[in-house]
């Protein structure tokens, strides 16, 4: 770490050819993380770029007559975070049953919610909730229909869990489904059954569709209160950019219409699906065809990004693609469940190809071992059959990659820009303890190897992927150092601590590696003279304080382009 000088300031920027500061912020500890993570004490904007970083003097220098001052009075600013992996949207929060409500232990707190649910709906109407996770629950098992019945029986009911990749349906819901004891597995998709080879309610990745295919969408209206909703909180926790993964063309004209709107307080770049087939695949390639390629935008705001493949599932599923055997319980195995890919493999490789050939940008959803090694090959078949470099192809989640996939991204990241994992460090807490439980204490050591990364020179982009985990960054943050599990099941570190980060790694993961991700880092991702002011300052040092009190960190002011988006009521900080 370094602090900034007036002759380093002298060096960085030309004062001749800068604007006047129309806004500068002084008195604080700004943490710029810059190439040497250099601590400065202000910072000059004009036209809401930064033209000014150092010591207080220098900047004041540079303000305008007229300037604006925020007076940090001792606060710490940071570049505003950003999660390289979101699904933006707020309105199952708003309109559906939240059982990720940490007062749920047991499942019969997820009953009475559902009762509940049901005593207000209209017989036949659907009741639908989300955020259930059976390593936070005393039973440590799924919700079954069983469990449901006797409590909706007028009711389809839906209960997603928090992965999003498998769920719970009462026998109501599976009657309108058609789901019976015949039924078959869809492919790619499990219809979770009991020793009698009944149905239980749990559907796992595509087998849930044949209930979620029946549930009635969110209206327009719903949708962009949610998508408003998670814009605000977003800003509300210093956060200022965010990679949305598996978007449709519903989705880009949302995004598109809050853009013209002016309310876009957060930059969105989007993955468009890329579907199972090689004619889906060519139709996201037509949409896409006619839109700007990053780092093209809409005014930096928006980015028509590229395109999402999913390889495989979850590991809270346990369908995610293994070389090994998955196991249950920690030391017990899921006898002959090696997980499956989500689509044929061959395909897949049909469908790389055919992006990568176009310039496309990918990213590819990616937890089990054997299906990150599929993916990191099939980017280097890729780019040794097409050497193109900086399309900065992207390996979703990479839970437990091996030590080839390791070796392969390296080699991938340094030659062609390309392979960099996009990665959830709140897994190890906010679902660690079935994160456990299903890998197994060899499998978890491996889990989201970040010392590793650091010592083969591997960057990766960190976040949530809410709303499998809480999308506030500083629990990713956190738990990119301490990787400890929220009730321990199996133990208080059943990850270990060789692969935990320092915080300074930690916040380049969220800030300027993250940008990187959205192609933007010459944009932001740092606070540097010549980027867009997006900043967040907070009521602690990130780089002092005490690692466990970092989970309680609060943002106190937002600024996105220089602009104000959230300032807290009781904010330290003063504005005038």
């Amino acid at each position: 770490m370094a602090l900034f000088s007036a002759g380093t300031l002298a060096q960085a920027q030309s004062r001749a050819a800068s604007p006047e500061a129309d806004l500068i912020l002084v008195n604080g500890r700004i943490l710029t993380v810059d190439a040497k993570d250099s601590v400065a004490e202000a910072v000059g904007i004009a036209g809401g770029r930064i033209v000014a970083v150092g010591s207080n003097s220098e900047v004041k220098k540079r303000a305008a007559n007229q300037a604006h001052v925020i007076d940090l009075r001792g606060r710490t600013a940071t570049p505003g975070l950003i999660d390289t992996h979101c699904h933006f949207q707020e309105v199952a929060a708003l309109y559906d049953m939240d059982l990720s409500d940490p007062s749920i232990r047991q499942l019969s707190d997820v009953v009475k919610r559902v009762q509940q649910k049901v005593a207000a709906a209209q017989p036949g109407a659907w009741v639908r909730g989300s955020g259930w996770d059976e390593g936070k629950l005393a039973e440590l098992r799924y919700i079954y229909a069983a469990d449901l019945d006797r409590v909706s029986p007028n009711n389809p009911v839906w209960l997603m869990h928090t992965t999003g990749h498998y769920g719970v349906a009462n026998s109501y819901a599976m009657k309108l489904a058609g789901i019976a004891r015949g039924t078959k597995d869809p492919p790619a998709g499990t219809i979770d059954r009991d020793r009698e080879n009944n149905p239980t309610g749990v559907l796992k990745e595509s087998a849930k569709d044949l209930v979620t295919a029946r549930i009635p969408a969110h209206s327009h209206e719903e949708q962009r209160n949610g998508l408003l909703k998670i814009i605000a909180d977003f800003n509300r926790e210093g956060m200022t950019g965010v990679k949305d993964p598996g978007i449709g063309p519903g989705e880009w004209s949302l995004y598109r219409e809050l853009h013209a709107q002016g309310k876009l307080t957060v930059r969105v770049f989007t993955l468009f699906l890329a579907g199972t087939t090689v004619d889906s695949a060519r139709q996201t390639l037509r949409t896409l065809a006619s839109l700007p390629r990053p780092p093209q935008s809409f005014d930096g705001r928006l980015l028509a990004g590229g395109v999402k493949i999913f390889m495989d599932g979850s590991g809270g599923a346990r369908t995610a693609w293994m070389h090994q055997q998955w196991n249950k319980n920690s030391t017990g195995e899921d006898t002959g469940n090696y997980g499956y890919p989500a689509l044929d493999p061959a395909i897949f490789r049909q469908q790389v190809k055919m992006f990568h050939d176009a310039g496309i940008h990918i990213s590819t959803h990616a937890v089990g071992d054997r299906a990150i090694d599929w993916v990191v090959d099939s980017y280097a078949a890729a780019l040794q059959s097409k050497p193109t470099r900086g399309l900065r192809h992207g390996i979703i989640h990479c839970n437990i990659p091996t030590d080839h996939a390791i070796e392969a991204m390296a080699k991938l990241q340094k030659q062609y820009d390309a392979g960099y994992p996009e990665s959830q460090a709140p897994f190890m807490w906010w679902i660690g303890d079935n994160y456990a439980g299903n890998l197994g204490p060899e499998r978890c050591l491996r889990l989201i190897p970040f010392r590793t990364y650091l010592a083969k020179g591997i960057q990766w982009g960190g976040g949530s992927d809410y709303s499998v985990t809480p999308f506030p960054a500083r629990y990713g943050l956190w738990a990119s150092v301490v990787r400890r599990p929220m009730r321990g099941v199996y133990g208080t570190q059943p990850f270990g601590v060789a692969e935990g980060i320092d915080i300074h790694a930690a916040l380049r993961s969220y800030t300027i590696w993250a940008a990187h991700q959205l192609f933007q880092e010459d944009r932001i991702g740092s606070i540097e003279p010549g980027k867009e002011a997006d900043i967040a300052v907070w009521d602690r040092d990130l780089y002092t304080m005490p690692t466990d009190e970092i989970p309680h960190i609060k943002c106190e002011l937002a600024l996105v382009g220089g602009r104000i988006v959230y300032r807290a009521e009781d904010a330290h900080v003063t504005v005038r």
